[in-house]
């Protein structure tokens, strides 16, 4: 997710005029507002890479709520989604074998990566109502409100 805090533009003019090195955090700001998401960040501690991040829209409705996630090149069998209280959890890996052989060419590559996505709902799942569909690289969970979650208006009445 890109999170970017503006001051509003005026404060941004202000900034260049009154600042010796305005220009030059207003393009750092603009510079890390559009960082890729998945440019990989070695972790100090393990000296791993922090892997992909997939992508998540999350549609809420009256009665349910819908996440879609996009898994590209993951395979069906290397996903694996949990709940547990009101946390929604989706993990997997995905993996890569690629091999060419033409004469005295040859070339390999492999690559690996885990993932993980973690929600947590305002309601308690019932994990056997979750619905689970994979389909082209597109993993859809449609995870329906418990009655109590579903918020019905109120009429109220206006007095004279």
């Amino acid at each position: 997710m890109n999170v970017h805090v503006s001051t509003g533009e005026r404060a941004g003019r202000d900034m260049l005029r009154t600042e010796p090195f305005g220009s030059v955090r207003k393009e750092l700001d603009r510079f890390f507002g559009e960082f890729p998401r998945n440019f990989r960040i070695p972790d100090i501690f393990t000296g791993n890479e922090f892997e992909f991040v997939p992508d998540m829209d999350v549609l809420d409705t009256e009665k349910k709520i819908v996440l879609t996630l996009e898994l590209p090149g993951v395979a069906e069998k290397e996903i694996e989604v949990t709940a547990i209280g009101d946390m929604l959890k989706v993990t997997g890996e995905k993996k890569s074998d690629f091999e060419r052989k033409e004469g005295d060419f040859y070339r390999r590559e492999r690559g690996f990566g885990a993932f993980a996505r973690t929600l947590t709902l305002p309601f308690e799942i019932e994990p056997a109502k979750v619905e689970a569909k994979f389909e082209k690289g597109i993993l859809t969970l449609t995870i329906p409100k418990p009655a109590e979650a579903v918020k019905q208006p109120a009429k109220i009445a206006v007095k004279a």
